[in-house]
């Protein structure tokens, strides 16, 4: 319901359905970005205790890394994902007329 509000009330005041459009992407990009950011963070984390049990076990040290391209990769990934996923919702957002979403709520 969030996504009839913000773009009823974006429509109301003036903005295209490209600019509502644009609005809903940028927010999916954000997100994305975010969520990748925060997944490389956990394992980078994690990383820390799984090395020191395979030190323990194996008796071999820095066995698990994150590479810095795989790094990206992964973010990049999880960007491209989240904005496919946001497509539909943003053009249904950007379609709909502003006094009907303004009235859903």
């Amino acid at each position: 319901m969030k996504i009839n509000i913000e773009s009823g009330i974006l429509r109301a005041i003036g903005a295209s359905k490209k600019d509502v459009s644009r609005v809903f992407n940028a927010e999916t990009l954000i997100i994305g970005l975010t969520a990748g950011v925060i997944g490389i963070v956990v394992t980078l984390i994690l990383n820390i205790p799984i090395n020191m049990i395979i030190e323990s076990l194996a008796g071999v040290s820095g066995l698990s890394k994150l590479p810095v391209v795989g790094a990206l990769i992964l973010i990049l990934i999880g960007v491209i994902l989240t904005m496919i996923a946001g497509l539909i919702p943003s053009r249904l957002a950007s379609k709909k007329d502003p006094v009907e979403s303004l009235r859903t709520e």
